[in-house]
């Protein structure tokens, strides 16, 4: 009997999607031994927004956190989210950096590094897989789904078997919008499995409703590990419920590493923390509801409640409808990049601001320009030359791989940052946030928050 393999979300992406990142290590300190007899292939647990987050809102070391949860996992793999040459910020960072944060990462207590780049440009993965293989843990590369006519499955199979050659030690198909449909799952995944020999793991989210049924038919066509969030921090926005799909999957015939009585443990100590944020307002109720718009404007949930929010905010959400009308349309004119992160924050904001101008492109986000000139990677589909030079006039246009145009910022972060980097990952906390995380350095050792290893 076939077993399928569990990825759980909670210290990560459920609550990434469902709180905007702010769950403490304090939450689920406790039940990490819990977890780790659970039966999971590997836990999601650091990368992402929750770096960010430990920094800028938590006052908390994320070294530090990764450290804490490993020394807990003794038969557990941890998982962590990369965006590439992007690592966890929102530019291209070089490639020394890059190598050293992989370093650290891995000697700090990841495991598995998932490694995407949000235009699917595999050339923004090179640093970031070789890196990762070279100090001991497993590279799986990633490939962001999307819906557009060039987005078809040979498309897709494709990438994978070039995934395969860059020496990715398995590959994960990532459906950060729930748009991924439970026969075009099948038939994707069936493809993948014909042309590529290393595993394949599914990441969907319930955000339009079909999440459970495009596990199901994943696993149906051969997928090796599933993505779910436990129970009280599963649904909506977060991925299908960890205890649901442990039953199907058993009710469809096949084998879970699982053991269903400890995730109602985990699943008891995690309605706890449910409820605390959904008093104080951290967890919008409105977050755990599924909104099938989605499938019509291929719109992350995530970037769905902003847009509303931002829009709330402007005295313009009036205008909802129309700014989900257009971000299709910036989306083409951009040559159809998957709205992942960070390309989603900026079709959104050009969209808005193209409708409650009036006037499309009036306003053009500095970030936009210079995806148009190349330096965020290559764009699924070819832009039109008359639109580009609209916006950017004739500005240098960069062809060749992005990282290869910036020159090496360790040690200029190291020189910059000075005494109050203590260690190796004090220096990379800065590379990466350099304001925020130079204000968390000074208050992490007036108040000794945590001490460094390297």
């Amino acid at each position: 009997m076939e077993k399928i393999k569990f990825m759980e979300t909670v210290l990560r992406d459920a609550h990434q999607s469902l709180m905007a990142t702010r769950m403490r290590y304090s939450d689920f300190e406790e039940i990490l031994p819990e977890i780790d007899k659970a039966g999971y292939y590997s836990v999601e647990c650091w990368g992402g927004a929750t770096f960010d987050s430990c920094i800028r809102f938590l006052n908390e070391d994320p070294w530090q956190r990764i450290r804490d949860i490993k020394k807990n996992f003794k038969n557990t793999k941890t998982q962590m989210l990369l965006r590439g040459q992007n690592l966890l910020g929102y530019r291209n960072y070089p490639d020394d950096v890059v190598e050293k944060f992989i370093e650290l990462s891995i000697k700090n207590g990841v495991d598995i590094i998932r490694i995407f780049d949000a235009l699917n440009d595999l050339r923004n993965l090179e640093t970031s897989i070789r890196a990762t293989k070279k100090f001991g843990a497993e590279a799986q590369a990633t490939i962001c789904y999307t819906v557009s006519n060039v987005h078809t499955i040979e498309y897709y199979v494709e990438l994978c078997k070039q995934i395969e050659k860059m020496g990715a030690d398995s590959i994960a198909i990532k459906d950060m919008s729930g748009i991924l449909t439970p026969y075009v799952a099948y038939d994707l995944i069936s493809q993948i499995k014909k042309n590529v020999d290393i595993p394949l793991q599914l990441h969907v989210h319930e955000t339009t409703g079909i999440g459970s049924l495009t596990y199901l038919k994943g696993i149906e066509a051969g997928v090796d590990v599933i993505d779910t969030a436990i129970s009280p921090f599963s649904g909506g926005t977060s991925q299908p419920s960890t205890e649901a799909l442990h039953m199907l999957v058993r009710d469809a015939g096949y084998e879970s590493s699982l053991d269903v009585k400890v995730l109602e443990k985990i699943a008891n100590h995690f309605v706890k923390v449910k409820e605390k944020y959904i008093a104080d307002g951290t967890l919008p109720v409105k977050m755990l509801s599924t909104d099938p718009k989605g499938l019509i404007y291929q719109v992350p949930g995530g970037m769905l409640s902003n847009l509303y929010s931002q829009l709330t905010q402007l005295k313009q959400v009036e205008k909802y409808e129309q700014v989900l009308a257009e971000v299709p349309r910036v989306r083409a004119d951009l040559g159809f990049p998957p709205l992942v992160t960070p390309m989603s924050q900026m079709v959104g904001t050009q969209a808005a601001f193209n409708v409650i101008i009036g006037q499309r492109y009036k306003m053009v986000p500095t970030e936009i320009k210079d995806y148009l000139r190349g330096l965020y990677g290559r764009s699924p589909v070819e832009i039109d030359d008359e639109f580009r030079k609209s916006i950017i006039g004739d500005k240098e246009i960069i062809t060749g791989r992005p990282a290869d145009y910036l020159e090496n910022g360790l040690e200029k972060a190291r020189d910059e940052i000075g005494y109050l980097a203590k260690c190796d990952e004090d220096v990379l906390t800065y590379a990466l946030f350099p304001e925020v995380g130079k204000k968390f350095l000074e208050n992490k050792y007036e108040n000794k928050i945590v001490s460094c290893i390297s």
